[in-house]
């Protein structure tokens, strides 16, 4: 049996927080370019696929202030 190497480990782990972390900064800036363009989203709720008109979509900087660093907080 292969033992697992602890610092490979901790590599898989800091890249796919990264990963994560830039999955979710891609979605957040196609949510509000929907949002500002005026176009509605699609998503899947309650077993049923769903409109969602741009005044409703939420924001993670909506709900939790501004982000203070990052790709998203560039100036448009």
């Amino acid at each position: 049996m292969k033992t697992s190497n602890p610092n490979r480990i901790a590599d898989l782990m800091r890249e796919s927080m990264t990963i994560e972390r830039a999955m979710e900064e891609a979605i957040q800036e196609t949510l509000r370019s929907h949002k500002l363009m005026g176009d509605p989203i699609v998503i899947w709720r309650d077993g049923k696929v769903v409109w969602v008109p741009p005044e409703q979509i939420e924001l993670a900087e909506e709900a939790n202030g501004p982000p203070t660093n990052g790709p998203t907080s560039r100036s448009k």
